[in-house]
């Protein structure tokens, strides 16, 4: 059977192989994008593992440059077709638009809570009973920030009354943001090759990966607008252009904080004279682009929602869910107002430990810093919906780790817990997701060392190790 696949792979790509794998990926996007609600369990993974096993015969086929501007195209046509419907298999998007069309009316949307305008019966345009019935989180300030506040503001002022053209205004933004990581991805990856021993065919492990797909244009994550600041930013930091790489990295932290975990990151790699320079420039555009949304309620406001992912939000949890049992069988009730913030102290007491223990280390081994960074806050948070997963892939693409890419297939069972008559969440298939998961992850870091020991990093490593 090996022998037969390893004569398929050498026997030449044929074309008739790429339209093929082309028109099956092209029908699962269709599935999920057109054919499946939150419900639709059986659609939903069966289309996905149609869509993944498809993904991973692509990525093994590969073999020129020509392939995979072949599959590059195809991963542009794909986010194409996903412009076009409502988001079915997510409800973010109806308080993206309220948020917008509070801007619209002149109205900063950090200032009160949804049910403030309703209960007062404040006549506004565009905001109304049935927007707001469709809100799933109408009790809570809103956490978007400024990139994300810009966008919906747009979306609103195109299309005022319509959720359709607010929807398709914001799909073609998170659309233009995903082109462009394509593009700075095939910069690093293919064109300039400015990441040692990565195959270049490694872009496409984010162009086609289908969580990447449904989650980011699909069902309209801004996780995108990140993403693509993050790219841009890493590309000017590998070709040592730091005060370009400052800009992108301050809009990638106003589109999502997560990426401020990464920055003791850079000091090891240019300097603590440089760093003042590079964090004074992000300070400098972070405060330009959140002025806009300051008021007297906004630090106020905004922190208590954040407070709301460490202390009352729980979705597919690993490491919380444990010690959420353990204080069961303690206390006998959930302290996930203790447990929530005392696992959220991990991640920076962790990344504090690597960054003690990184000596020297290069440009291009910032992406699997922030790889196992973004992996140890996954790890210790209360709340890991898919389109989290969304970043590690990015990373996963620049570096020879596949634990991403199971996790992002694995990651798509959750929504088995939308199928029932009523939401439940189905903690077998946590406990499974994150069985194969870290059991992958421990395998690459310890079995296969052997399988990345000529990458520079592990090498250097190794060297300091043995010093």
């Amino acid at each position: 059977m090996i022998s037969r696949l390893q004569d398929f792979k050498t026997s030449g790509f044929q074309d008739y192989y790429k339209w093929i794998f082309s028109i099956l990926m092209v029908f699962g996007v269709f599935l999920l994008g057109y054919q499946s609600e939150q419900s639709s369990f059986g659609i939903i993974f069966s289309s996905y593992t149609m869509l993944f096993v498809v993904y991973g015969f692509i990525f093994w086929l590969i073999k020129s440059e020509k392939d995979i501007l072949f599959f590059l195209g195809l991963g542009v046509i794909l986010r194409v077709v996903l412009v076009i419907p409502l988001p079915h298999l997510s409800d973010d998007v109806y308080r993206f638009i309220w948020d917008g069309r509070l801007w619209l009316n002149g109205i900063n949307p950090f200032t009160h809570l949804p049910s403030y305008y309703i209960e007062n019966q404040i006549s506004l345009v565009g905001i109304d009973g049935s927007l707001y019935e469709k809100l799933n989180s109408p009790k809570y300030f809103t956490i978007y920030p400024p990139v994300h506040q810009l966008s919906f503001y747009i979306s609103a002022y195109l299309f005022p009354h319509s959720i359709y053209g607010n929807a398709l205004v914001l799909k073609l933004i998170n659309f233009l943001f995903e082109l462009t990581t394509i593009f700075y991805l095939w910069k690093i990856l293919v064109k300039e090759k400015l990441i040692p021993n990565i195959n270049p065919k490694n872009i496409i492990l984010y162009v086609l990966n289908p969580l990447i797909l449904i989650e980011l244009v699909g069902n309209l994550h801004f996780e995108a607008a990140m993403i693509c600041f993050l790219t841009m930013a890493l590309y000017y930091i590998l070709k040592h252009q730091n005060h370009k790489s400052a800009v992108f990295f301050a809009l990638s932290i106003a589109s999502k904080l997560l990426p401020l975990m990464f920055l003791p990151f850079i000091i090891k790699r240019i300097g603590w004279k440089k760093s003042l320079v590079y964090f004074s420039i992000i300070g400098v555009f972070l405060i330009l682009m959140f002025l806009p949304l300051y008021d007297p309620q906004f630090v106020a406001n905004f922190g208590s929602s954040l407070n709301l992912y460490f202390q009352r939000f729980e979705f597919n949890a690993s490491f919380y869910y444990i010690s959420r049992w353990i204080g069961y069988q303690i206390y006998g009730w959930n302290k996930i107002q203790d447990y929530g913030p005392l696992l959220s102290l991990v991640t920076p007491i962790g990344i504090g430990i690597f960054f003690l223990w990184e000596r020297k280390p290069k440009n291009f081994t910032l992406p699997i810093a922030m790889l196992f960074a973004f992996t140890l806050y996954l790890s210790m948070a209360t709340i890991i919906h898919p389109w989290y997963i969304a970043l590690l892939v990015l990373f996963a693409a620049m570096s020879r780790f596949r634990y991403p890419i199971i996790w992002s297939y694995m990651i798509t069972l959750t929504y088995i817990n939308y199928s029932y008559p009523s939401y439940h969440e189905n903690l077998w298939i946590v406990v499974f997701e994150y069985i194969v998961v870290y059991g992958y992850l421990i395998w690459e870091l310890l079995i296969s060392k052997n399988r990345f020991q000529n990458h520079p990093h592990f090498q250097y490593i190794d060297n300091q190790t043995k010093t």
